[in-house]
Order: structure tokens, then sequence, then C-alpha cells
């Protein structure tokens, strides 16, 4: 017999901003769970925008013509990928509640998705939140192998590019590891989410934002930016960091 569920807690969007400008995020413990709690990390995931580690393999996918890389293009369904993948990890935390908010947060502006198609379908990407100077990587997903890499390859020469100072990865994986990213104390994480946010409003707004389309002068009207320019810049970019 399956149980009744209890009414959905929705999220207001505008406490979502200011959570994370405090550096708290909200997580569901499964897909289905109607409610959500709020989690500050005693110890934060984090990759220094100087220290992404881009393997030759790496460099090579993101050169060819493997993959179409675009940005903002199926948010929906990038976050839809994502929570759907959830449903097979022994922890889920993307339900209904934070969906509906994050699609919110992108209607306003302040919420991106990179995409990775390969033959039209949609292959793998990530989605996350603009906040002042700082990018509060969600959750990234891969249904064909490396398209999470390159979408992850992408966003950090995209930010890199805009002038961010933080790139929040929540909790260490092996995979983010892999990647460059690193544990930090909490106190460490509030002073560069504080750094990250110097000037900014709890709403994104104020001279130090940073500039998430920087690298848009070679994307088309549909946010593509896997043309041969693009795709020479991104690896000019993470060249020069790694």
């Amino acid at each position: 017999m399956s149980q009744r569920r209890g009414p959905e807690q929705e999220i207001d969007p505008s406490l979502l901003l200011r959570a994370y400008a405090m550096g708290v995020f909200p997580m569901a413990d499964h897909r289905d769970d109607p409610s959500i709690y709020w989690v500050e990390p005693k110890m934060r995931g984090v990759l220094p925008l100087d220290g992404f580690h881009l393997s030759r393999s790496l460099r090579k996918t993101i050169a060819s013509e493997r993959f179409e890389v675009t940005v903002d293009r199926d948010f929906a369904g990038v976050i839809r990928l994502c929570a759907e993948a959830a449903q097979d990890r022994p922890e889920t935390w993307i339900n209904g509640p934070i969906e509906r908010a994050f699609l919110e947060l992108h209607r306003q502006g302040y919420a991106h998705s990179i995409e990775c198609w390969q033959n039209g379908a949609l292959a793998g990407g990530l989605y996350g939140l603009a906040l002042g100077r700082a990018f509060f990587g969600e959750s990234m997903v891969t249904r064909v192998r490396d398209a999470s890499k390159v979408a992850f390859a992408h966003l950090v020469a995209r930010l890199q590019a805009g002038g961010f100072r933080l790139l929040d990865c929540q909790f260490i994986t092996d995979h983010l590891a892999s990647l460059g990213a690193v544990e930090i104390p909490r106190a460490d994480y509030v002073a560069l989410l504080g750094e990250a946010l110097d000037g900014a409003s709890s709403a994104g707004e104020g001279s130090a934002s940073g500039d998430f389309f920087a690298l848009d002068g070679t994307a088309d009207d549909a946010g593509t930016v896997s043309g041969p320019l693009s795709r020479k810049v991104i690896a000019q970019l993470l060249g020069q960091i790694s």
C-alpha cells in the first residue's frame, strides 16, 4: 500500500537567493519527498577557478566536434535529466519544489544551464545559480560518456572569462576531485563567499556581478557555443588556468 504524500513545501525564489547568499542551500530526502531542508556543510566543496584539471583526453574531446554545447537552451530539460538521474542514487534531493523554484530563477535570469548535445539529443549537462561573482553548481548529469565533463569544462572557462571568483560544488565527489575540486572548512568558504558577493545584493545586482555570458560573442541565436572559434577559445582559457 502506497503512502499518502503531504502537501509540497514550495520555495519562494527570493528566499532561495537570500539563502545562497548566506551559504545555505535546500535539499530533499528523495525525488518524491514533498518537503525540503536547509544545508550548510561543515566542509564545503569548491573548485578554484585557476585549479581545473584538464586531461589530455578531455582537451581533445573539447576540441573535437563530438558534442554541440549550448547555454540556457533547455534549462528545464537539464534539471529534469538531473532529477531523473538522481532517482538511481542512494541519496536523491531534487524534488518538485526545488525544481520549480529553479525554473522560476531561470526565468528571472539567475539560474543557468549548459547542455551537451549529440545527434540532436541531450547527452548531458549541468545547472546552477549565478549570484554576484559566485556560481553555485547544483547538479550535473551525463547520458553519453564525457558529456558532463565537457559541460563542466565549458562552465569553468565561462566563469573565468566572466570575472567570477567562486565555483561552489557543495559536496566533494571522486568525479569532482578528479577535476580539481577541494574541500575547505565552513569559515573559509564563508570568507570566499563574502568576497565573491562583495558589492552585490542578494538579488545578484551590483557592480560586483560576474558576466556569465562573456564568451557569447561566438554563440548563435540559439545559444550554441560549439563552433570552431569558441572551441579554440575554451581550450585556450582552460590551458591558461590548468
